[in-house]
């Protein structure tokens, strides 16, 4: 099985493919460049895009990380979240740019990204979707997810940036904060393939600090990779279909699925499986849809309603 794509390990998928090959206006987006078109930018840092710009900010995800604040006007919470998106993405000076997507006037893309609700807050990173959270969440929160975000990019390949507005472009950029030294480990195991060493730094990086939430985060999201690298999908899924009571076949196939963005499948063969098993026999599930749950997000509308049926079946 190859590699989960960005979007389905952070915080599961959306479908884009209705969007993806549409017709682009005349002046597509270079890299490092804000799109044109309709919906003109406020800034190279943060600007409107429209259903026809969408595939130019698409392929501007290729170089740098593009945050997608999807909003509407009649939407209170959207006007307490957008000012803080836009001052951490100011703040970030080029590594991250922000589309602003008015759902009432772009229905396609509210669709495309299946807005339930709003504020939505998505990113893309080489063309795929990250959904990163739902509703107005502080700005502390915000900081910890972009920076999630950035490490997310930076396993990709997209590191680029873009030139500010009014930037001294000859003046002496600051240098970058190294990683943490356990995190370097990580990525650098990450790069290479070995999972378990990746792991290792993360638990090692969490004892000293147990309140690290981007190793907690990323120790997530490489548990996942480590367990479904090399699954056959098939076979796991006749291994699951002939013992429905087998825990480690339908962790398996339930690990696949949130790695191949089909996070309610994934939650809906847990639970059953929880309320099939002996109360003294249920621990192992619960913890599983624990780790799962917080590797989707707890503002996901999925996982709100999973907890939902979790605590309905503990009680």
């Amino acid at each position: 099985m190859s590699t989960p794509t960005p979007g389905s390990v952070l915080r599961g998928a959306v479908d884009l493919s209705s969007l993806r090959n549409r017709p682009q206006p005349p002046a597509a987006a270079a890299a490092g460049s804000a799109p044109a078109g309709p919906g003109a930018p406020t800034s190279t840092l943060v600007f409107d895009v429209t259903d026809a710009s969408f595939p130019q900010v698409l392929e501007l995800s290729r170089s740098v990380p593009v945050v997608v604040d999807l909003w509407a006007e009649w939407c209170a919470p959207c006007k307490q979240l957008s000012p803080i998106l836009e001052k951490v993405v100011v703040e970030l000076a080029g590594k991250v740019v922000l589309a602003k997507v008015d759902v009432d006037a772009n229905p396609q893309l509210a669709q495309g990204f299946r807005a339930q609700s709003i504020p939505m807050v998505v990113a893309l990173v080489a063309g795929q979707p990250v959904p990163l959270f739902t509703g107005a969440v502080p700005e502390q929160q915000v900081r910890e997810v972009f920076g999630q975000l950035l490490q997310l990019a930076a396993q990709h390949g997209v590191t680029g940036t873009v030139p500010v507005d009014g930037a001294d472009t000859d003046a002496e950029e600051p240098a970058e904060q190294p990683l943490p030294p356990l995190h370097a480990e990580a990525f650098a195991a990450i790069e290479e393939g070995d999972y378990p060493r990746a792991i290792a730094a993360y638990e090692r990086a969490l004892a000293e600090n147990p309140r690290d939430a981007d190793a907690r985060a990323g120790l997530g999201q490489v548990r996942l990779l480590d367990r479904v690298q090399g699954v056959d999908l098939q076979a796991a899924r006749a291994a699951a279909a002939a013992a429905p009571a087998d825990v480690d076949a339908q962790f398996v196939v339930a690990d696949l699925d949130i790695a191949g963005g089909h996070v309610e499948d994934a939650f809906e063969r847990l639970l059953d499986l929880f309320a099939s098993l002996p109360t003294d026999e249920r621990a192992p599930v619960r913890e599983r849809l624990l780790e799962l749950f917080g590797l989707i997000g707890d503002e996901d509308a999925r996982v709100i309603r999973a907890r939902s049926r979790l605590a309905s079946l503990l009680f």
